[in-house]
């Protein structure tokens, strides 16, 4: 039993844009910031931003080509990481936002009388409502091949972790992330190769497809489509790729970056008795879930593919007038 058992009337999990907007919205809704707590298991907010997006990439309002419309109290236009970062920092501080970092939810137990406990790795806390803000790349999608723990620092799943420069570097991946971290690479000086299994690009937005075509087309990154990989082989601390498909032959890189998506913590939220429909979780009105009073807002509101940023504003904000409405 943990010593720390504090009061709150409501526990936000995640402390992404999602998250802190669900805390903005409801301080803008006359309830206190004290009556609010955000836990974050990373040592920072937003930490997926952080840590996935490269320093020039432009975090993007208008995304997938939909066009952005903000619905809630938070609302920015297409702004550098650097900038998102600021002002979500500025929404932390000026709404006094209490979060709690480096704090890791392992149980929810929800009473009878629909009260919650949250269990974590330092305190326990009761709660009226709970809202679930974790982002879908909480855990990155591995290949189905074993990758040699010898290797661990030359196999990477982010661009931003290690300093790659004037290197060989394969990106394995046909999505949007992919295309991002070849655009990435290419300016620091790598030589820069993309394989991908499928033989066009399907799950690229038009911006990063015509991106990655025209780094082709001039001579800045090297494409191999049709390029299933079958293993990576250890070479005296080299990784060499071995491909299935295409007729490519094996090379040596001096990394390989998976760019393979992210999925859905969904084991988590099937033991908090979440119910899911297939893969994606089973949301009512306003995102509540089956469970009266938690509901689920951000990417995994949007279902396996995420959403924008101001995709989670809004899911805020309409999560925020369900509550209103049914709960206080």
């Amino acid at each position: 039993m943990h010593e720390d058992h504090t009061m709150a009337k409501a526990i936000i999990i995640g402390a992404g844009p999602a998250g802190i907007s669900m805390a903005v919205e409801w301080c803008v809704a006359g309830l206190h910031s004290e009556s609010v707590t955000i836990i974050e298991k990373a040592h920072q907010h937003s930490f997926s931003i952080r840590k996935y997006y490269p320093d020039n990439k432009v975090v993007t309002a208008n995304y997938k080509g939909f066009e952005a419309v903000c619905t809630g109290t938070l609302c920015i236009p297409d702004l550098s990481k650097h900038e998102t970062i600021s002002y979500l920092d500025k929404a932390i501080e000026e709404y006094k936002l209490n979060v709690h970092y480096e704090e890791a939810v392992w149980k929810i137990h929800q009473y009878e009388g629909n009260n919650f406990t949250v269990y974590t790795d330092k305190a326990e806390y009761e709660a009226d409502l709970v809202v679930i803000s974790i982002g879908i790349l909480g855990k990155p999608n591995k290949p189905s091949y074993v990758l040699p723990l010898a290797l661990k620092k030359r196999l990477l799943f982010d661009v931003t972790s290690t300093q790659i420069e004037n290197a060989k570097v394969l990106v394995v991946g046909g999505g949007d992330s992919a295309s991002e971290y070849c655009q990435y690479l290419s300016q620091t000086g790598n030589e820069v190769t993309l394989a991908y299994r499928g033989h066009e690009f399907k799950r690229m937005n038009h911006i990063n497809e015509q991106s990655i075509l025209t780094l082709r087309d001039t001579g800045k990154v090297r494409l191999l489509l049709e390029a299933d990989i079958e293993k990576i082989e250890d070479r005296e601390g080299i990784p060499a790729v071995v491909f299935a498909t295409g007729g490519h032959q094996t090379e040596e890189f001096d990394y390989v970056v998976f760019a393979l998506g992210g999925s859905t913590p969904e084991n988590f939220l099937r033991t908090i008795g979440i119910e899911f429909n297939g893969k994606e979780p089973v949301l009512n009105e306003g995102y509540e879930t089956n469970v009266p009073g938690m509901f689920l807002i951000g990417d995994l509101s949007a279902g396996t593919k995420g959403g924008s940023i101001i995709w989670a504003f809004n899911s805020a904000n309409t999560a925020m007038r369900k509550i209103i409405e049914k709960y206080l």
